[in-house]
């Protein structure tokens, strides 16, 4: 419950003492990884410091514990976390959750290639959301300048889930009506969600070609270029039939990470860092 800063001035030791100690007990219960069992995966990466420096982190989907943690998110890194697993426990290995994100398919395809790859609802949802603000932009630039008026304040009313207030819901069905192009690409935004509720195989494959298809009739260049990325990766959005994994329970573990190098302002070292995390979260 206290930091290291805490325990060493209630104890009146050095913090480095206090933090050794604590890290020694640390590697006797957590320094082993155990990696039975596993048969569903989450994958995602946290940002540790500014510029870019990052961790990847390996959940146990099925029990909320977190298995492994790499430094950098590159193809090496998980490749180095599937070297640490027995042919047993890799053939036990069924379905992987992650982002569209290529040095981590790259290593699923070449490490262990018979596990589905499934993309998570909440990133390819957020992408689209950045295309949209590009077609705000862009529809922004062409129109007259009454019609400037009714986009402003527009761009996070797009983006939201629900638009609750009377007076946003009214903005928006205004914008909504005076541009056909943002008119068509909200509607692609919720079916884009709708997507990810399919069971059927064969039903998302015909629900995403028809998304795909009503997408590319804006010939918008920000929204073509969307859809080539989506029918690149389509196999990961219908692998969610029969995987119906997400990474959202990443985004918790995310959370509580922070807090924990929040309280510490930071880990210089990361070895004590991940310890830490396989702490906070085994059960």
């Amino acid at each position: 419950v206290m930091t290291v800063k805490e325990v060493a001035d209630h104890l009146d030791l050095d913090w480095k003492t206090v933090k050794n100690i604590d890290k020694f007990f640390l590697e006797a219960q957590y320094g082993t990884p155990n990696f039975d069992g596993l048969r569903l995966l989450a994958v995602d990466e946290i940002a540790i410091r500014k510029g870019h420096r990052y961790l990847t982190v390996i959940l146990d989907y099925e029990s909320g514990r977190v298995i492994w943690i790499g430094q950098k998110r590159k193809a090496r890194t998980l490749k180095k976390f599937f070297s640490l697993l027995t042919k047993g426990q890799k053939n036990k290995l069924e379905a992987i959750a992650m982002d569209m994100w290529d040095p981590y398919i790259k290593a699923v395809k070449e490490k262990v290639p018979h596990v589905k790859i499934v993309f998570d609802l909440f990133h390819v949802v957020n992408q689209f959301s950045r295309v949209i603000d590009k077609v705000r932009n862009s529809e922004y630039r062409k129109a007259s300048k009454e019609q400037k008026e009714i986009f402003k304040g527009a761009k996070y009313l797009l983006l939201k889930n629900t638009v609750r207030r009377s007076k946003e819901r009214s903005q928006l069905a205004e914008l909504l009506k005076l541009n056909e192009v943002l008119n068509t690409v909200y509607i692609l935004k919720d079916q884009l969600k709708h997507l990810w509720s399919y069971q059927s195989r064969t039903w998302a494959t015909k629900a995403l070609d028809h998304w795909c298809a009503l997408a590319r009739s804006l010939q918008n260049k920000a929204v073509t270029q969307f859809v080539k990325t989506l029918e690149r990766y389509s196999y990961g959005l219908i692998n969610h039939c029969d995987y119906p994994l997400h990474t959202s329970v990443l985004e918790g573990v995310n959370n509580k990470i922070k807090v924990i190098k929040r309280k510490a302002y930071g880990f210089h070292d990361l070895r004590y860092f991940s310890l830490k995390i396989y702490q906070a979260f085994a059960n």
